[in-house]
């Protein structure tokens, strides 16, 4: 065995993390938070819920114990969804060790505090060394080896380059940045934008509306990030553009989906039994609209999915909202000529 490692939250994503680096030959406890599921999932030797087929290898052991998940560990990985991660982290806390790196790979903000990932962590857990991880990354691929490319960011080069030659295969690509808050934001609101895109397609708009959301979504996405301090250029990156594109148009998305409920027509409540899975999109909806406020940042998109969602909007209304918006030259810091 190479190198042992924790992953805490054996949703989709965190089990198809655990079965990546379980492939490498190294030691991998996954945490599951319900003792029956940890017992499920050590008996069927898979995940049947989330990834059916796709076998656990004998070095894949799976426990509801954080303190045995958490002991001797090389690498601590994060993969509970946003809205639990505080509460998971402060489970974690007594198990961590100084400078013990922890990788977040979930995507999301906390309502309320409106943190991001990293910073609910860091509350919670100050003695590690945080890192995130972000990517064009679906679950579904990952966990039988399909060509994947990501990005991981750390405040130290030592902590992010540690991670990627931890992750790093000839299935699984690993770059390293320095901009963790650009990371994070990226990650977390195209979920919000991909859930516009499944709308459109709900709403049978075509290939031109969902080009023009996701290209005017990335733009306020990088406003915003902007503004909280993170780099243009990381948008640019897979963290931002590569993420936008994978999640806006693949069925594999869950908050590609549900948005295109909710442009047919369905009820959030609706929307939200139907995809039977966490879609971060909607808790991040509010957030991302909260924290357009705080910057005074201009996010229309961000409205008006919010107004969509919590509001009650029709979804067509919303549309002829962004469409009938005041001119504007696309580069919003020049004014019109």
């Amino acid at each position: 065995m190479d190198k042992k490692i924790a992953v805490i939250g054996s949703g989709s994503w965190g089990t198809a993390v655990a079965l990546l680096l379980a492939r490498k030959k190294n030691a991998v406890m996954l945490w599951s938070w319900m003792q029956e599921e940890s017992d499920r999932l050590n008996a069927d030797r898979e995940n049947k819920e989330f990834l059916p087929g796709a076998k656990f290898p004998d070095n894949l052991v799976c426990s509801q114990d954080m303190g045995a998940c958490l002991a001797d560990k090389d690498l601590v990985v994060l993969a509970s969804p946003s809205h639990a991660i505080r509460n998971t982290a402060k489970i974690m806390a007594p198990f961590i060790k100084e400078n013990q790196i922890v990788v977040i790979i979930s995507k999301g903000l906390e309502q309320g505090s409106l943190f991001t990932l990293s910073q609910v962590v860091e509350e919670e857990i100050p003695q590690a060394d945080v890192a995130v991880m972000s990517g064009p990354s679906h679950a579904e691929e990952v966990a039988v080896s399909m060509p994947t490319t990501v990005v991981v960011a750390a405040k130290a080069h030592k902590t992010a380059a540690h991670i990627q030659d931890i992750f790093m295969d000839e299935v699984f690509r690993v770059y390293t940045n320095s901009d963790i808050c650009g990371v994070e934001l990226g990650g977390a609101i195209k979920n919000v934008i991909a859930l516009c895109a499944g709308i459109v397609d709900g709403l049978k708009f075509g290939d031109n509306a969902k080009a023009a959301l996701m290209t005017r979504g990335l733009a306020e996405i990088a406003r915003l990030g902007e503004k909280m301090g993170a780099r243009r250029e990381t948008f640019s990156g897979l963290s931002g553009i590569g993420d936008l594109i994978v999640t806006c148009t693949s069925m594999h998305s869950r908050n590609h989906r549900a948005g295109i409920l909710i442009g047919e027509g369905h009820s959030l409540d609706d929307t939200l039994k139907e995809v039977h899975m966490v879609v971060e999109g909607v808790k991040t909806a509010a957030a991302a609209h909260e924290l357009a406020k705080k910057y005074e940042v201009n996010m229309p998109i961000i409205d008006e999915a919010y107004s969509v969602l919590f509001e009650g909007k029709d979804p067509k209304e919303a549309v002829l909202s962004l469409m009938m918006r005041k001119k504007k030259n696309e580069n919003e810091e020049e004014e019109l000529w």
